[in-house]
């Protein structure tokens, strides 16, 4: 069996990460898998919104401890640990840099260590209600490798960052909600069937609006008042020039609801 599906409906594309026995831990394969499907999202123009999610259990425990131990005990170099990370964990990070559709991270349960820094790469994430999240890398000796150190003070602030990488302590699905880690907690039962009434709408929306406005967004992130502004008399020229742009006027004015075709 695959270690990571990919499947395409409705505009909508799902990564499932399928390693439920070892709680979805990243493997090589999986890694590259996921690289290949993401690469597919950025590419494929019927495919307007991503979601990821995890198979069983638990959303993804990060790297394998286990292979972790075994490559310190048979003396792996810094730089054959380093060299790991850049070609391998930290693809899907740079690739989602290039993803300028909705991607969006339902989160089944518990997420660990850079399985926890993979959720927080979503643009949207929910939780159910039984997930947890835990900065886990203290507990094993090691520093967050997968971007959260980055991520995580960006989303909840500085203290509440530091708190969770110091003492690795797991954090409850409402409290990430509290905390801003999190968009929204439902019942588990109802984690998936919520996270496609979101990416259902994003698809079926003005595909080229809500691709300027997330560029627009990230672009803002690391750059001055002034160049944002720039960027957006920009983007307004031409998502102005789009049929969903017309036909969304249109349908304003004849008090109809807009049907939008990506274009």
């Amino acid at each position: 069996m695959s270690e990571l599906l990919f499947e395409k409906a409705g505009g909508i594309a799902t990564i499932t990460l399928n390693r439920p026995d070892s709680g979805n831990a990243f493997t090589t394969e999986m890694l590259a898998q996921w690289e290949q499907a993401l690469r597919e999202c950025i590419h494929d123009d019927a495919i307007r919104c991503v979601v990821l999610t995890g198979a069983g259990r638990i959303f993804c425990s990060g790297g394998d401890v286990k292979r972790m131990a075994a490559n310190t005990a048979g003396g792996q170099q810094p730089w054959d640990r380093a060299k790991y990370l850049t070609d391998h964990v930290h693809r899907i990070p740079l690739t989602l840099m290039e993803l300028d559709k909705p991607y969006l991270v339902a989160v089944n349960g518990a997420a660990t260590g850079a399985g926890m820094d993979m959720a927080l790469m979503g643009d949207l994430r929910f939780a159910a209600e039984s997930a947890r999240f835990a900065e886990t890398y203290i507990k094993v000796g090691f520093v967050a490798g997968d971007g959260g150190a980055w991520m995580l003070p960006r989303l909840v602030g500085l203290p509440r960052a530091l708190e969770m990488l110091w003492l690795g302590d797991f954090v409850s699905a409402a409290e990430a909600e509290r905390i801003g880690l999190v968009n929204r907690t439902v019942p588990d039962d109802q984690l998936m069937a919520h996270t496609y009434s979101v990416a259902e709408r994003l698809a079926s929306g003005p595909t080229v609006g809500i691709r300027l406005m997330k560029r627009m967004v990230m672009q803002g992130l690391n750059s001055s008042f002034r160049d944002g502004l720039a960027f957006a008399a920009s983007c307004v020229g031409v998502v102005s020039a789009t049929e969903d742009h017309r036909e969304a006027t249109a349908a304003f004015a004849e008090k109809r609801k807009p049907v939008f075709r990506g274009k």
